[in-house]
């Protein structure tokens, strides 16, 4: 048996597989019959550090409808909390087929990835959430299929694990991203993702809202706090300190009047702060369709690394 290919995030990928991804991922949305049944008798090992909705739903779902199993496993509750990390993921992947994990830290997702003998999938971490950037482009990939290449998006708010994929999938694709971050702290930006946008000359960076939204397809924003310091009260100074800087930032009803752009968000939304329900609920918004589109995305990884790993 081969090595396994994990998705961790893109800097492992090539641009042509994950172009190849990409289109899987529409072909399965758009044929997911063809697809009912294909992982009879595999299970997946779903570990969670992080609270999460979208991404447990998509993945057990997902894999329920691929006709496999999803074995759902919290990390307090289980002795990864206990034992050496690559052990317990040595023992995991004896019974499984496929992991996926929704970390705290990238150092302990690379530590279960070195001691598992399966594929292992990014669900989340504080440098990379390569999912969801894979969900996003499909759902613009679908929204425009004609010339999606050419898509132009604006991300505004902190740069965060979501923005760090987000380069990385633009930067292979070859779509152009525009970065308005006013936070930026050096340990959540990954500086061989933002050289390789530099290189492919996909990233830019803007300061002035109104230039930044002109000429964009998409205004992307996500939360300003990591939804794991939100409501801890620990984190409260930070929070509002954040609040305060972020605010002009707000994607509102104001500020698409200086843009033709449609609205998406990874989600969970805090509306009110980085965008207000108005704007969420309104004909401009696709996060909806942005959010089921996580479902043929994770479906589409896991037949893909199940696929390779044979």
């Amino acid at each position: 048996m081969s090595a396994p290919k994990h998705l961790i995030s893109w800097k492992d990928w090539t641009d042509s597989e994950i172009e190849e991804l990409l289109n899987f991922a529409i072909y399965v949305k758009n044929n997911r019959v063809y697809f009912f049944g294909h992982m009879a008798g595999r299970s997946m090992a779903m570990l969670f550090q992080k609270t999460s909705t979208r991404t447990r739903v998509s993945f057990e779902a997902g894999m329920t409808e691929l006709g496999g199993h999803a074995i759902f496993l919290d990390w307090m509750s289980s002795n990864f909390s206990l034992s050496d990390i690559d052990f317990e993921a040595a023992y995991l992947s004896r019974n499984v087929s496929i992991i996926m994990a929704r970390l705290k830290k990238h150092e302990d997702l690379l530590t279960l990835k070195e001691g598992s003998q399966v594929p292992v999938i990014n669900g989340c971490c504080n440098l990379f959430h390569p999912c969801q950037a894979l969900a996003d482009i499909l759902t613009i990939a679908n929204d425009r299929p004609n010339d999606w290449k050419k898509t132009k998006i604006c991300y505004i708010g902190v740069h965060n694990n979501v923005v760090n994929s987000l380069i990385g999938i633009t930067a292979a694709l070859g779509i152009h991203l525009t970065l308005v971050t006013p936070i930026a702290h050096e340990e959540s930006i990954v500086k061989e993702v933002v050289k390789r946008g530099q290189a492919k000359k996909t990233l830019t960076w803007e300061t002035d809202l109104k230039i930044a939204v002109k000429d964009a397809d998409y205004i992307y924003t996500d939360t300003w706090v990591d939804m794991e310091f939100f409501n801890d009260p620990e984190f409260q100074k930070e929070k509002e300190e954040r609040i305060r800087l972020m605010m002009p930032y707000q994607v509102n009803q104001e500020l698409l009047k200086h843009t033709k752009a449609k609205v998406m968000h990874d989600m969970p939304i805090h509306a009110g702060y980085e965008i207000t329900r108005e704007v969420v609920s309104s004909e401009r918004s696709i996060i909806f369709t942005q959010a089921e589109n996580r479902l043929d995305a994770q479906k589409a990884v896991i037949l893909n690394l199940l696929d390779s790993h044979k």
